[in-house]
């Protein structure tokens, strides 16, 4: 009986755990908002150094799959324009990517050219509970490194900012999963 509580007690504490993170500030970023989308005429680098990432954000590429694509490539990869080795491709025009973890993510258009002229984007994801930069987990999973299953497609946000502001609602779950336990 102990060993069930505890076990349970686990579970409901990752679970908070795990909300948290969403319920105290994960935002979803439209790749350019309010201005440009995923397009040749946006300069992300001035877009992305207005904004603070953090851990559990997400980014949403929209663009037109016919005329362009998202791939996440490595920072040599974004260095060089290259697409030759992707860590994940995207071509639904309404792509969203889960930041995850802190670190840099490095995002280019494949189609050529397009990276030369300015559809490139570096992302510096902060760690969400101290807002400083950490490196990830080595053992940790990359979210969002993966396009969407066969006939899966992200739902878009209702804006290009999303706040999440329900941490009343978090708390009183909290509060009510614990005392089922006692």
């Amino acid at each position: 009986m102990a060993a069930s509580r505890s076990a349970a007690l686990l579970v409901v504490a990752m679970a908070a755990a795990a909300l948290a993170t969403t319920a105290m500030g994960a935002t979803t970023y439209t790749v350019g908002a309010p201005a440009g989308s995923w397009d040749m005429r946006t300069n992300y680098a001035q877009w992305a150094s207005s904004i603070t990432f953090r851990a559990g954000d997400q980014l949403v590429f929209k663009y037109s799959p016919s005329a362009h694509d998202v791939v996440e490539v490595t920072k040599d990869g974004y260095d060089a324009c290259s697409a030759s080795s992707p860590i994940a491709t995207f071509t639904s025009g309404n792509d969203t990517v889960a930041l995850a973890a802190a670190g840099t993510r490095y995002f280019i258009c494949g189609f050529p050219g397009h990276c030369a002229g300015g559809m490139k984007l570096a992302v510096k994801v902060e760690d969400a509970a101290t807002g400083g930069s950490t490196a990830p987990s080595p053992m940790a999973p990359r979210a969002g490194a993966m396009p969407p299953a066969a006939g899966g497609r992200p739902v878009p946000p209702s804006s290009s900012a999303i706040k999440s502001t329900s941490v009343g609602s978090l708390v009183g779950l909290i509060a009510a999963g614990v005392m089922l336990f006692y």
